[in-house]
């Protein structure tokens, strides 16, 4: 036994212990005795939770949190970002990303879908962090066939240098839109994930714009393009698809691909849609929530993205029981995405990946109904402690290392943003 949860309050079952060896919940009851050399944790008065999913995000941008708000999108990517990330080395990375783990833990995240430059760098602070990640090799040929045999050897290299990592690190393919990867090149991307069994993750559909211009340039909508290159299967995730129609939802379920919707930096960026949540469940499609980067979003708190996901639904479809509490907690705790390797539940043989948050706070009161109260009026701030494979990274709202993460953090950040 590595680890000994006492007194903890399961919503299923009442009061618990539960043995964790080996980074899995071994054994789970009343009454359970600890070994006398095991590290006890005390989770009197505190419930036990699943950890939280962030199934798509650009953990490194919190460099530039805050940096250009309230811009035209276009204008702030070519006078702030773009600018910014052209001087990004993988030291930078490492402290942005380190930066990520940190809001992330600290607001109840245990394993976070990455897509963004300097693999090694983001993998690296994923391991010095100890949550769980998919990591991407990223894909853009906008400037041609050079680019593009660039990143495709960058890619076959990376997966071979991935297994200096523990498994916490997921190697994951991030062809980034197919608006900035050509269609050879995402054939070759689907040919690679088929061979090796990986996981593609990538943008579509996020503003009309696209989608009008691979009708222009494709003679069909973004769903079907990506079909035609071979990338719509159950390994990949879609990230935003707010504008996709009814025919392209068929082709989604039927390839059993998998939906991440990023609320809050939809609308702060203003992409003009709501994510079809209700017409994406009728067809069982696996779904997943995302904040996007701490660029456009600007915090990495899913308890607070999760309380938006649901308004904006209720709200767009004028219904008050769209998205109810239940469905938005199993999205946002993995349970509705096997594709992230998270089941959402606290059961013996699962991975000891979980949160305890206090009872006793006002937002918990009364408890009416506990999921509701997750959904509609938690916080990260709740969270007091945080488990991931059986490793305590949180406990009492204290991280090892936080200050120098922070202070590290805000020196390269004002570094790579002065003078633009």
């Amino acid at each position: 036994m590595d680890l000994f949860v006492q007194n903890a309050w399961h919503p299923d079952h009442g009061q618990v212990d539960l043995e964790i060896e080996g980074g899995v919940i071994r054994a789970m009851g009343r009454h359970l005795v600890a070994s006398l050399d095991v590290q006890v944790l005390d989770a009197r008065g505190m419930a036990i939770i699943p950890g939280l999913v962030n199934a798509h995000t650009h953990a490194a941008m919190t460099l530039f949190r805050g940096f250009g708000d309230d811009m035209p999108l276009m204008q702030w990517l070519e006078t702030r970002i773009w600018p910014a990330e052209a001087k990004l080395t993988e030291e930078d990375v490492y402290w942005g990303t380190r930066l990520a783990c940190l809001e992330m833990i600290r607001s109840g995240a245990i394993n976070f879908q990455d897509m963004y430059w300097h693999y090694h760098g983001v993998a690296r602070a994923v391991e010095d962090s100890g949550l769980r990640a998919g990591v991407g090799a990223i894909f853009i040929d906008v400037a041609g066939k050079e680019q593009a045999e660039q990143f495709k050897q960058q890619a076959e290299t990376l997966w071979e240098e991935t297994s200096r990592y523990s498994d916490r690190v997921r190697y994951t393919l991030t062809p980034h839109a197919i608006y900035t990867v050509s269609p050879e090149t995402l054939r070759w991307v689907a040919e690679f994930s088929e061979k090796h069994n990986v996981p593609v993750h990538i943008h579509l559909s996020e503003t009309q714009h696209e989608v009008d211009t691979c009708l222009q340039q494709h003679g069909c909508r973004p769903t079907q393009h990506l079909a035609n290159q071979g990338l719509l299967t159950e390994r990949t995730f879609l990230a935003h698809a707010v504008h996709v129609d009814d025919a392209e939802l068929d082709m989604i379920a039927k390839a059993g691909a998998t939906l991440v919707t990023n609320p809050v930096s939809n609308m702060k960026l203003a992409v003009g849609g709501v994510f079809p949540l209700a017409r994406a469940a009728q067809r069982d499609i696996p779904i997943a929530l995302g904040t996007d980067g701490a660029a456009s979003n600007n915090a990495l708190d899913l308890f607070q993205d999760m309380k938006t996901f649901a308004l904006i639904q209720k709200h767009a479809d004028v219904d008050p029981t769209a998205a109810p509490a239940k469905l938005v907690w199993e999205i946002a705790s993995g349970a509705r995405a096997p594709i992230f390797g998270e089941s959402g539940r606290i059961e013996v043989g699962q991975a000891a990946d979980f949160l305890l948050i206090h009872r006793e706070n006002p937002e918990m009161t009364p408890e009416h109904c506990f999921t509701s109260n997750l959904a509609y009026a938690a916080t990260g701030h709740m969270v007091d402690t945080v488990v991931v494979d059986g490793r305590i990274l949180m406990r009492g709202r204290h991280i090892e290392g936080e200050q120098e993460v922070r202070r590290e953090a805000a020196l390269r950040a004002r570094a790579l943003c002065e003078a633009l």
